[in-house]
């Protein structure tokens, strides 16, 4: 029997000539990711088994980016760990105030992250570097910090179930469009701990910031990893990005697969998450008048340069209703930059709209952007579960930026189209 793509690549990395889901093996690691906040707690644990050494400091990466600049003095306490450490083992890629970024964004335009690499990262969302033909997940801090001592970690290697994508989006419809269709068609759990891997015609018409979207929301319908195979696009941001060397791998013809899906991307429609979990999905026809108090645009999820060029173009000439709070956060310092070039803070000024440093921040819960009892938001980011932004009671409504910036015009979730 054939091997997919993620089992090609974990293979390799387990110096095997095959491996079958079920089997376990120990692989090699080309990156072992942690932020200011999960990071501090694998350093404890590195202190506790008392190993002061890592196994290779340009293949580790420490971004503090979800509480960063601190909000608190926990906070910074947390980042100080991270930044001592760092400087201690004369760590390569640390990322702090100034050059950080929300670290799924960084990590790919720095170059960080190549097709055929084995990456793992104390956050849920490291699945996101799929998009670039990379086998990524997200693992416990323990897990990291084994990783970084020894540059090895444990795996089960997964079963996949493959995802075939025809036809071309229609208008304002992307890449969170298709993961939040796909989550809302299988559940949460309906791919728990799969590999999901996209193929089909349908596949050259999402840019590669639709790949990361979609490869960074596998973990919500339970995934082990997204994953999309190597074209002409992954190649060019490829080489635009990095240096390193990668491999492209392609899935067996004769390749097991758990399930099978073909979607037409072409019979797609906005499509918005209800409270209280991604897969509670309804597309704009069906949404119904669901008032809003604030929009949040950004996120590791939906923060790049092409969603903000999205809402942008909604925002352009418009103004904020009266009642709503608007939030942009570009993902990364060069994105930020980028949007300043292009004008776009400009228009999100302009518009009523609030423009942050990099930073998670409101994904979590965490700062820049909480949300009061009973308030409700329209968010560009990936979970809405109970509290998930705020007080208990509050509401998170997962939208793509075009809609979300839509929203925030109209005082109500509504397609672009209508305003």
């Amino acid at each position: 029997m054939g091997m997919t793509m993620t089992q090609k690549i974990l293979a390799r990395a387990a110096g095997l000539e095959e491996v079958h889901a079920g089997d376990l093996i120990e692989a090699n690691l080309d990156l072992v990711l942690g932020n200011d906040i999960t990071a501090k707690v694998a350093i404890d644990e590195m202190r506790r088994f008392q190993s002061d050494k890592v196994f290779d400091k340009d293949k580790i990466a420490l971004v503090m980016d979800h509480f960063v600049p601190n909000k608190d003095i926990k906070s910074a306490e947390n980042c100080k760990c991270v930044r001592e450490y760092a400087k201690k083992h004369q760590i390569t890629n640390y990322f702090d105030v100034g050059q950080m970024g929300i670290e799924h964004a960084l990590l790919p335009e720095k170059g960080l992250v190549v097709a055929g690499d084995v990456v793992i990262g104390a956050d849920s969302h490291t699945c996101t570097y799929g998009a670039l033909g990379a086998f990524s997940t997200g693992v416990g801090s323990t897990d990291m910090a084994a990783g970084c001592v020894t540059g090895k970690a444990w795996f089960k290697v997964p079963s996949a179930i493959r995802f075939h994508l025809t036809g071309k989006p229609g208008p304002y419809v992307s890449g969170k469009d298709v993961i939040l269709h796909i989550i809302g068609m299988i559940g949460v759990d309906g791919a728990l701990y799969q590999s999901m891997e996209f193929t089909g015609d349908g596949i050259q018409y999402l840019t590669m910031d639709d790949r990361f979207t979609i490869a960074n929301m596998a973990i919500e319908a339970g995934g082990k990893n997204g994953i999309f195979p190597v074209d002409e696009q992954t190649i060019r941001y490829m080489e635009e990005h990095s240096s390193k060397a990668w491999t492209a791998f392609e899935p067996d013809p004769d390749a097991e697969y758990a399930k099978e899906y073909t979607i037409d991307l072409s019979a797609l429609r906005p499509t918005v998450a209800f409270p209280h979990l991604p897969e509670n999905t309804k597309t704009i026809d069906e949404v119904g008048e669901i008032t809003i108090n604030q929009a949040v645009i950004g996120s590791c999820t939906n923060g790049r340069l092409s969603d903000l060029f999205a809402a942008a173009a909604v925002l352009k000439g418009r103004k904020i209703a009266d009642g709503v709070r608007c939030i942009i956060i570009p993902a990364t310092q060069q994105i930020y930059l980028q949007a300043m070039e292009e004008g776009l803070l400009k228009i999100f000024i302009e518009a009523g709209a609030v423009v942050s440093t990099p930073t998670c921040g409101p994904c979590l819960g965490g700062y820049m952007g909480i949300l009061a009892s009973k308030e409700r938001c329209v968010s560009t980011t990936n979970r809405n579960f109970v509290g998930r932004m705020g007080a208990i009671d509050s509401e998170i409504y997962l939208a793509s930026p075009a809609v979300a910036a839509a929203s925030a015009v109209a005082g109500r979730i509504v397609s672009p189209e209508e305003i």
